[in-house]
């Protein structure tokens, strides 16, 4: 019987209608995962990882079941995935999902050590000489195994001079918090010297990417782990293709799936084989460089403003490579955050300093300028020559508390995203209530939502974060006029910050902490205690002051101008 007659018209093929497709499960376990693979489609069927828990685990904590305390990766849904599908000749829709696969081994269990492998041949013979042969190799202590796909005398059935290997059913959500896992879920490819993203950004959103051309790799992730499935040679005619979306499930949240499929092309011969590797494990920044195939590039820095090209290399080159050089020498997370501030403030003193020296002498310089508004109240332009006036008799740019500012914001927001998809802090704990550095420490619940914000949960260091944020408004803030912000702003930001994760919060936390002791000793410094005329102050002028001589100019050069009489 030919395969193309065992395919539905519906483009279904049904399992029931295929001799010996029955369903048997063999489980490999290597010191990175326990991985269940079907005989059903030759599909991977569970992948559970030793090195990471599931997000109730401490619930069960007795519980002697590896696979209720361990993250499992693959959508359970459809029962498995990785899976090939082409077109026949006569116009059908092949996918191998249903058909039923003879395998190479008699267990039900095997043990892979560290330095050993063990290969899975899957072979569906549906015809004299026709077959299919799906063959994995798993390796000891690695998070990739590898795929041959090997197709016998299918010149006569397979069109379209393609097919298509495909990751269907997304990647299992894990975590507790469904609506932050899927705003960090999407799908992408590696083409061009560049990832291509694929991402639906809203619920009911359905979205489609096809590409063309050579393709390195094709990826489903979550927030802290993924699925890439990469060729071991690329082709200029291949391809990928992707399919994805949103969608809202009631008492459960918000999830994300994709597929993902790679174009490979089908040469019209009588015998082909093709290589491929499949990762299924964490987005580590470390570990998926080291397969050298440009896998890093899923793992998310963020961007400000789109400005990618400036965040990323502080995350990737500065600031992981110390986060993670640090744990090396202080085991809790915690602490290593905690250091990890104390560092970061070090480097940033300068600037900071700058800042809050500038900011200081603009206090000391609010009565003199008071003075200025009152004695010229009638003449708001001879307000703002005497005060750019009085700027450059003491030395001070209207602009020196802002710019030192504006120069640390990459570095703060690159710390922002960094702690938010770090999987070295998932689930790891700091001291007293605060036991998952990747959620939110949580210390009360409220019986409704606060408005706008749509927060119920309260947060201990977010409050804690806001009295730090009160204090240092506080300490800066002495125009009346802006009194209001003293209070406003950290009511605001504490409620925002409810819903970070805590590592988040207790570098923030720690950061403010540290800048109220340094705006402190700055602000009840004696050199800096009071306001001294430079010596020469039209020597060098700031660009606000120039700006303003230029206007005057103008407006003197206007009113020089002789008017022109108007003709009626």
């Amino acid at each position: 019987q030919e395969l193309a007659k065992q395919v539905q018209s519906d483009n279904q093929i049904s399992s029931d209608s295929i001799p010996n497709a029955e369903s048997r499960i063999i489980t490999i376990e290597t010191d990175r995962a326990k991985i269940e693979v079907n005989t059903l489609g030759a599909r991977i069927r569970k992948v559970y990882l030793k090195n990471y828990k599931t997000w109730y685990y401490r619930e069960i904590e007795d519980s002697t079941d590896f696979y209720d305390k361990h993250v499992q990766l693959v959508n359970p849904e459809n029962g498995g995935d990785l899976n090939i599908i082409f077109v026949t000749k006569d116009g059908r829709l092949v996918n191998t999902e249903s058909l039923g696969f003879d395998v190479n081994l008699d267990q039900a269990y095997y043990k892979v050590n560290s330095d050993d492998s063990l290969k899975v041949v899957f072979t569906n013979q549906f015809a004299e000489g026709k077959s299919i042969v799906k063959s994995f190799i798993f390796y000891g202590e690695d998070y990739q195994s590898k795929i041959d796909i090997e197709l016998n005398n299918l010149d006569d059935i397979i069109s379209s001079f393609r097919y298509d290997v495909v990751w269907s059913n997304g990647i299992n959500f894990v975590e507790h918090n469904s609506v932050d896992e899927a705003n960090y879920s999407n799908a992408s490819a590696f083409s061009g010297d560049e990832q291509v993203i694929v991402d639906a950004s809203s619920v009911g959103e359905n979205i489609t990417k096809d590409i063309n051309g050579k393709v390195d790799w094709v990826g489903v992730r979550n927030k802290y782990f993924a699925f890439i499935l990469a060729p071991e040679n690329p082709h200029d005619e291949g391809g990928a293709y992707f399919e994805g979306y949103r969608k809202e499930i009631p008492n459960i949240g918000t999830r994300e799936y994709y597929s993902a499929s790679l174009k490979v092309p089908f040469n019209n011969q009588k015998y082909q084989k093709n290589t491929f590797y499949l990762y299924a494990g964490p987005v580590q920044y470390d570990t998926l460089k080291a397969y050298n195939n440009n896998y890093e590039a899923l793992y998310d820095f963020g961007s400000l403003f789109g400005l990618k090209f400036l965040i990323r290399p502080i995350s990737e080159y500065i600031l992981l490579p110390l986060f993670t050089f640090l744990h090396e020498f202080i085991p809790n997370y915690g602490f290593v955050i905690v250091v990890f501030t104390l560092i970061l403030k070090f480097v940033l003193y300068p600037l900071t300093k700058t800042s809050y020296k500038s900011m200081k002498k603009m206090q000391l310089l609010q009565p003199k300028i008071k003075e200025i508004k009152e004695k010229y109240k009638e003449d708001p332009q001879k307000v703002q020559k005497e005060t750019m006036k009085l700027y450059s008799t003491y030395g001070i740019n209207p602009m020196g508390g802002c710019l030192p500012m504006l120069l640390q914001m990459p570095i703060l927001f690159a710390l922002f995203s960094l702690f938010n998809v770090a999987i070295e802090i998932r689930h790891e704990p700091f001291i007293l209530w605060i036991t998952n550095l990747s959620a939110p420490d949580v210390i009360y619940t409220l019986p409704f939502k606060i408005p706008f914000f749509n927060v119920n949960q309260v947060s201990g260091l977010a409050l804690l974060l806001g009295i730090t944020m009160f204090f240092q408004q506080k300490m800066s803030i002495k125009d009346p006029s802006q009194k209001a912000l003293v209070y406003v702003m950290p009511i605001m930001l504490t409620l925002l910050f409810m819903t970070f994760p805590s590592g988040l919060n207790l570098y923030y936390f720690m950061f403010n902490l540290f800048s109220i002791i340094q705006q402190y000793y700055i602000n009840h410094s004696k050199a800096d205690g009071e306001l001294v005329p430079v010596a020469n102050p039209d020597k060098k002028k700031g660009f606000m002051a120039k700006m303003m001589e230029a206007a005057e100019k103008q407006a003197q050069a206007q009113k020089q101008q002789p008017k022109k009489k108007r003709k009626f």
